[in-house]
């Protein structure tokens, strides 16, 4: 019995090192495993896959724990791309030995990402970095799918309502369209559409064509004469009255352009879009400028450019129109920019929301569309992913939003389209939505001829003081104008040889594009006889003019308002006013008139304070005997308090 033990112990010790080995490499596989191994790896280096495999296989028939064919083979097979057999031998070799290639997770990443099993390629891709690796660029591309698969994995659970619908055959055919954009009323689309070839050489080009809405359906769209050439038009933006366009143009040599693709403009006349130009070097860069995006404003310009500086491949840069109508150097965005693509920028007219396409930050993978919102302070906050499934895997360009909020337009390649890219629209979630924006739209008229008048329009932040916006009517004396919520307006219409005009918006709580402000405005003119001190036909309201409550103090806000009424009893010496003061019925008839009175000499002495002669000067009150609405709502009771004059 003790021999019998012996040999027992004799056999075990020359068995032991096959018992404990775990697995086998290149180094130390048994002879024809290895020799099948190194016969794959020549074929696998000639691109020579499915007889690879065999080779790989047969090491493996030889031994099971050869831990270097197995990832051999899982190689492979992502290179055949069969990679459920792939993530099968991945998973296998790490569980011969977890640290033997900690590359082999990130490996691993990649295909799960492929099966989209992204909460495992998030798992994956962790534990690879956690094992330091020093490669920066493997590294780095390992944080970006960790970052995109732990997003992807949530947002798959949590999808976003998106029902895309084509915009119509209107717009939509078996070419490409894409980049839209709306005017503020959202009657007028402007896209681009890549045409036919257009020379011998089979080259395509880039034109605008303009669509208008009828009864809600989207009408034949037709190109935009005078801004397209036989050379590429694309990526533009559309002023939101529809009068400016900003675009880009490539390639152009005789025309003053900077780069390769700059930004050009073009107005809308009578007679029709005035000839591009390019916008100067303070704007246009030796580099790529391209995809500009409008402000409601018409000041604020936000586009993507490669210019030196730029943080990526591709950043967005901001420039602003100064008041004396020069622009502002452009500044890459931060908070926005990463190491990686952004591009195709939509500032939503209530200049606080800008869309956009990034394939840096967390998203599905490809280029996702984001929005990010500005802060008080003037930066931009963190953004936004849209979310799954209005981005895919697939790449997500530009997203253009209606004014109201609700709608979005993109283009897609989506199949039961018109063919190549058409245009769709769909219900942005509420979640995603700019802040409430209406509009302001008038006719500006001379008062004594009826005739439309070109004045300039000036709206005005009550609180700052700061103008919002400053713009001229078109020739026919239209004007429309944007206002997002948040605010008080204050507007005023002027001319030279013209009394003023003066309205408020109070949008202070919120707005509605259901509801526009629509306006006709009358002009009076200064007329020779009014000038010598022929009294006006009509009072002026002096609708920015504001006194504490019950009291005949004058409020800051009213300070731009009267110091426009001084600088047009300056510019017109012999003009004479008289100031009147109105209020409302509540309180006694006795003590409205009292307060009207105090009310209209304080506009007097703020005007004498500012260098008026006095006896260019009268003031009256009036009380509460001259309404011009019903009392018995507070819209009337207000519009009821208020300061005119009248030429005297």
């Amino acid at each position: 019995m003790h021999r019998l033990q012996i040999l027992i112990f004799i056999l075990f010790a020359a068995y032991q090192p096959v018992f404990c080995q775990a697995y086998f490499t290149a180094q130390n596989a048994p002879d024809k495993a290895r020799s099948a191994y190194n016969e794959g790896k020549q074929y696998s280096d000639r691109g020579e896959y499915a007889i690879a495999l065999g080779y790989y296989e047969k090491a493996l028939k030889e031994e099971p724990l050869f831990i270097d064919a197995k990832l051999a083979l899982a190689e492979t097979y992502v290179d055949l791309r069969d990679f459920f057999k792939a993530e099968r031998y991945f998973e296998e070799a790490l569980t011969l030995e977890s640290n033997y290639w900690p590359l082999a997770y990130f490996r691993l990443a990649t295909v799960e990402w492929t099966l989209d099993k992204y909460a495992d390629a998030a798992e994956h891709t962790a534990l690879f970095l956690a094992s330091n690796p020093q490669n920066e660029k493997i590294k780095n591309e390992a944080e970006q799918l960790g970052a995109n698969a732990a997003f992807a994995s949530k947002a798959i659970e949590n999808p976003v309502p998106f029902d895309p619908k084509s915009v119509g055959n209107g717009i939509n055919t078996e070419l490409d369209e894409y980049f839209p954009c709306l005017t503020a009323d959202g009657e007028t689309m402007v896209f681009t559409r890549n045409m036919l070839p257009s020379n011998m050489f089979g080259q395509r080009a880039e034109d605008f064509y303009t669509s208008r809405k009828v009864h809600g359906v989207w009408q034949t769209a037709e190109p935009m004469e005078g801004v397209n050439t036989p050379l590429n038009e694309g990526a533009e933006s559309i002023s939101p009255d529809g009068s400016w366009l900003v675009f880009t143009a490539c390639n152009r040599d005789n025309d003053g352009s900077q780069g390769q693709c700059d930004l050009y403009w073009s107005q809308l006349k009578s007679s029709g879009w005035t000839k591009p130009v390019p916008f100067s070097r303070a704007i246009n860069s030796p580099q790529w400028d391209a995809q500009p995006t409008i402000g409601a404003d018409n000041k604020t310009l936000i586009f993507a450019s490669n210019r030196t500086g730029t943080k990526g491949a591709l950043d967005l840069w901001e420039t602003v129109r100064q008041p004396g109508g020069k622009w502002s150097k452009p500044e890459s965005i931060a908070g926005i920019n990463t190491t990686g693509d952004e591009h195709t920028p939509f500032l939503h007219p209530d200049g606080q929301t800008l869309y956009f396409a990034s394939n840096k930050l967390p998203g599905m993978g490809g280029n996702d569309i984001f929005v990010a919102r500005r802060q008080p302070d003037g930066s931009w906050g963190q953004p936004q992913n849209l979310g799954y499934p209005i981005n895919t895997k697939g790449e997500e360009g530009m997203l253009v939003v209606s004014l109201d909020g609700a709608t979005a337009y993109l283009s897609s390649n989506r199949p039961g389209g018109q063919g190549g890219l058409d245009i769709y629209q769909f219900e942005l979630p509420a979640h995603l939505r700019p802040k409430p924006v209406t509009y302001a739209q008038a006719i500006v008229k001379d008062a004594n001829t009826g005739y439309p008048v070109v004045a300039k329009v000036d709206f005005t932040d009550l609180k700052t003081g700061q103008s919002y916006v400053t713009a001229f009517t078109k020739e026919n004396g239209s004007f429309l104008v944007c206002l997002p919520a948040g605010k008080d307006y204050a507007l005023n219409v002027s001319k030279d040889k013209y009394l003023f005009y003066s309205e408020n918006f109070s949008l202070r709580e919120t707005a509605s594009f259901d509801k526009p402000y629509t306006l006709e405005i009358e002009l009076q003119p200064i007329a020779p006889g009014a000038d010598a001190g022929a009294p006006s036909a009509k009072p002026v309201v002096l609708r920015n003019v504001f006194f504490e409550t019950g009291s005949a103090a004058l409020l800051p806000e009213s300070a731009a308002e009267l110091d426009r009424l001084a600088t047009l009893l300056t510019g017109a010496p012999t003009l004479r006013i008289q100031i009147n003061g109105h209020t409302d019925d509540v309180g006694s008839d006795t003590d409205n008139q009292t307060l009207s009175e105090a009310r209209a000499k304080s506009v007097q002495d703020y005007l004498i304070g500012k260098g008026v002669a006095p006896e260019r000067l009268k003031y009256k009150g009036f009380g509460e005997t001259q309404p011009v609405e019903t009392n018995d709502t507070a819209e009337g009771r207000g519009r009821n308090r208020r300061t005119e004059f009248v030429v005297w």
